[in-house]
């Protein structure tokens, strides 16, 4: 007996005794300390159902045009299937919206909104800005003039700055709304948030429906003492609610079920956490580990804030010069679902967006900007000085093609992808409301 335990370590050793795709898989779970996520959030029914409504409801836009929903509509697996978002002005949903005169695209990639209720968590919008800094307090773009208590997660928070964006929903000074009256959000400065937050109030309280929902959601505070912060726990509840999905095959699998991946799939999964050292930035049950990458994307689109028509992406944060044209990466569950893929929708083909990572700068030096719509192929930055300075802070572990696949590899990879599908929201079971409160019209597909 000890000689054919000697026999079978040297087996091993030397490779003569084949690992089975399950036991390789499982050493890989083990290494990365991967389980089954399990962890549920304690949500108010009356807060969700108040969430639902104002996610649907324009009323939060300045020129009531435009809803949460617009952007991240469950039909369209909690994004809008766009490159580049259409803001306020525009009408209609996903491919079929289109521009309002005089506007112009949102300049980032409308993300999509899966499994934001986990504690994992700690940093909001492709540049994280809003984060969760613990003991420190919530690190935001409105600073101090964020209220540092009453918040039931970083969900929430991030739901507070939408509503303050000129083009995603508070509109320009001078717009008026569908009405024809005066868009008063506008006229707030951008530097008084509080103002804007409390002028949305403003808005919601004077609708009797509105102030009954909120009681029922927040029986102890009187209305004159609400404030967007209530909303926006709302917004984050209805959320977390409809969008949190843990039934997909690699969820089953993870608990045990060997059958619920292929062989494919498997190999897919070995090569992400082995060879390919995909976790070594999609990491943990969300598969981000939530930092700035810059994977050499084409630059597009109209540019963000005093950098226009260039997006320096987290560097604008940081001010480290690493995280020139790098931004937050992305979790990776229902990715299948959430195409066109990177910061701006570069990419309307996951394979496409699989295969950029392989040798970034080469892919950035041949991208075609058929796929994109006309009025984004022509601001493109072609420029080589452009080119330059995006290739020389590409990411160290892709750079120069330091990350190999083959053929069988790039394939069983895709197959992984489609494994962390949840099987619920393939089915989208979550439907708009007939009404909100407001009377506004409720986008649906």
């Amino acid at each position: 007996m000890k000689r054919l335990i000697l026999l079978l370590s040297i087996c091993m050793l030397w490779g003569f005794v084949h690992l089975s795709l399950d036991q390789e898989l499982r050493q890989v779970l083990i290494k990365n300390k991967l389980q089954t996520n399990t962890e549920k959030v304690e949500l108010d029914s009356a807060k969700i159902e108040l969430g639902r409504l104002l996610f649907y409801d324009k009323i939060l836009s300045g020129n009531k045009d435009i809803s949460c929903a617009s952007c991240h509509h469950p039909k369209l697996h909690s994004g809008d299937a766009l490159a580049l978002p259409i803001g306020v002005g525009g009408k209609g949903l996903g491919t079929e919206r289109t521009m309002g005169k005089g506007r112009d695209h949102i300049p980032r990639n409308s993300p999509e909104i899966f499994n934001r209720g986990s504690s994992e968590w700690h940093s909001m919008f492709w540049d994280s800005r809003v984060q969760d800094r613990g003991e420190q307090g919530w690190y935001t773009p409105a600073d101090e003039k964020l209220p540092q208590e009453g918040f039931d997660n970083i969900l929430a928070v991030q739901a507070m700055f939408p509503v303050t964006s000129r083009d995603e929903m508070r509109g320009e000074i001078g717009d008026l709304d569908i009405n024809g009256e005066v868009n008063e959000l506008a006229l707030i400065s951008p530097a008084m948030p509080q103002s804007i937050w409390f002028a949305i109030m403003q808005r919601l309280i004077a609708i009797p429906e509105y102030i009954e929902l909120f009681a029922q959601a927040y029986p102890e505070i009187p209305t004159e003492e609400l404030s967007f912060v209530q909303a926006a726990n709302a917004i984050a509840a209805y959320e977390i609610s409809a969008f949190t999905f843990l039934d997909s095959p690699w969820d089953k699998y993870l608990a045990g079920k060997e059958k619920a991946l292929t062989d494919s799939q498997k190999r897919g999964a070995i090569f992400f956490y082995r060879e390919g050292s995909c976790v070594s930035c999609h990491s943990g049950n969300l598969m981000t580990d939530q930092q700035p990458h810059n994977l050499g994307i084409p630059q597009f689109g109209p540019g963000k804030d005093i950098d226009v028509p260039l997006d320096y992406g987290q560097i604008v944060e940081s001010g480290e010069a690493e995280d020139l044209f790098a931004f937050r990466t992305p979790p990776l569950r229902n990715v299948a679902l959430t195409g066109p893929w990177m910061h701006n929708g570069a990419y309307e083909n996951l394979e496409a967006a699989i295969r950029h990572h392989l040798n970034p700068g080469k892919a950035l030096d041949n991208y075609s900007v058929q796929n994109l719509p006309k009025e984004l192929q022509i601001s493109f930055q072609d420029d080589p000085g452009v080119i330059k300075r995006i290739k020389e802070t590409i990411d160290p572990l892709l750079k120069n093609g330091r990350l190999q696949a083959n053929e069988q590899e790039i394939q069983d990879l895709l197959a992984f992808m489609q494994a962390l599908t949840e099987e619920s929201a393939k089915k989208q079971i979550t439907k708009a409301p007939q009404h909100v409160p407001s009377g506004l019209a409720v986008d649906d597909l």
